[in-house]
Parts: structure tokens; sequence; C-alpha cells
């Protein structure tokens, strides 16, 4: 299925999107989140504190954003890549093991700033729900038109995972190993293990369930 290209409304829009997020991460970069506010985040995208409230809900989860940047869409875009004959259930897997471990240009000290603020910990936990609506539409494409229910379970599924991989792997400094990750401890947290391993291991029980989705949809 080709998509049609955006129309300058959307390219408008996304736009903004990004002045935004760019503007969020880079005014927490330099003066901490706590000493940012809604308005210096506008300000600094050249727009108005309402326009901001149309795109984000919190300066949180702008800045959180900009780490995760279009991730889910990306997501959806790599299994929908994948030929037909690779299982949806490795398609899935890889896809989102490679979209959470690349952390990108600067990447890697925008994540220490989210995981040593509660708040913005919960905002990356929290992100992790927008992988069903994208990959809802992909996997049901996968599956025919029968499959669309199946699908919303699979994608909220693994949005699931991917939400209770994060939790384990953002846990505070000390905690008991076999602790489930608090974002609301404050202070130092460690990042525990690699994330690909536990991002592969809290998916791994889909797979059945994606497998048999399959089969009921091949001729």
């Amino acid at each position: 299925m080709t998509t049609p290209p955006p129309g300058l409304r959307e390219r408008k829009k996304q736009a903004t999107r990004e002045a935004l997020r760019a503007a969020a991460l880079r005014l927490a970069m330099e003066h901490g989140p706590e000493r940012v506010r809604v308005e210096d985040i506008a300000d600094a995208a050249g727009v108005s504190p309402r326009t901001y409230n149309n795109y984000f809900a919190s300066r949180e989860q702008a800045i959180v954003s900009a780490v995760t940047a279009d991730r889910e869409a990306r997501i959806a875009a790599a299994v929908a890549a994948r030929p037909e004959d690779v299982r949806l259930a490795e398609a899935v897997t890889e896809a989102v093991v490679e979209q959470y471990t690349d952390a990108g240009e600067g990447g890697h000290e925008a994540l220490l700033l989210i995981t040593t603020r509660p708040a913005l910990r919960h905002a990356l936990l929290d992100s992790t729900a927008g992988i069903e609506p994208p990959l809802t539409a992909v996997i049901a494409e996968r599956l025919g038109g029968t499959g669309a229910p199946t699908a919303r379970v699979l994608a909220a599924s693994v949005a699931a995972a991917v939400r209770i991989a994060l939790e384990g792997w953002l846990r505070p400094a000390g905690e008991d190993a076999g602790a489930v990750g608090s974002p609301d401890a404050g202070g130092l947290v460690v990042p525990v293990g690699s994330l690909s391993d536990r991002l592969r291991a809290a998916l791994a029980p889909l797979a059945p369930s994606f497998d048999a989705a399959e089969r009921r949809v091949q001729p």
C-alpha cells in the first residue's frame, strides 16, 4: 500500500511539532527541565502557548518527544517493509528493538537527562502507548481485512511489553534486580542490562499469538 505524500497543512503541522520538541530539549539541556516553562518553549519555537497546547500536554511530553521523535511511525514502517515470508512476530520484534536501541545523534545525553528526572521517566513510559495506532494499521494489513480486531489487541500487547521492558531497564540504583522499575524514584537511575535483551524477552511471549493470527489468514 502506497501512502500519499502529506499536504501543505500536514507539513506545516509537522514542522511546528519538530520545532517545539527541538526547542524543549535544547532548553531542558541548557537550563534543566525544572526551569523550563511552556511559554519558554513556545517562544523559542516562534509560536504561542496556545499553539503549543495543541501539540503537547506538558513540557515533559515535548522533551521526551524530541528523543522518541516519530519512533512509533518508524516501527510500523519497518514492519511494513519486511518481506511477507518473514514471520510477523519477528518483523515486529526486530523493528521495536532497532528503533528503541538507536539513540541517534546526541541521544545518549538526552537519555541521561530523562533517566535522572522522575517526571521525564513517566513521560517516556507513557510514550509507549503511541506504538498502538500505527502498528495496528500495519498488522491489520498483514492479516487481511478480517484481522482488524486482532491487530489492535496485538499492537496494544506490544506497547505494554515495551513499557514493561523499559520499566525493568530503568530502575533505581541499588533496587533489587527482580523489582519493577519505579518512575517515581528520585536520584540516580541506572539502566540495567541490555535494553535489546529486555525488549526481546518482553515481546517473546507474544510470538505464539502472532503466529496463530497469521495461520488463520493463510490460504
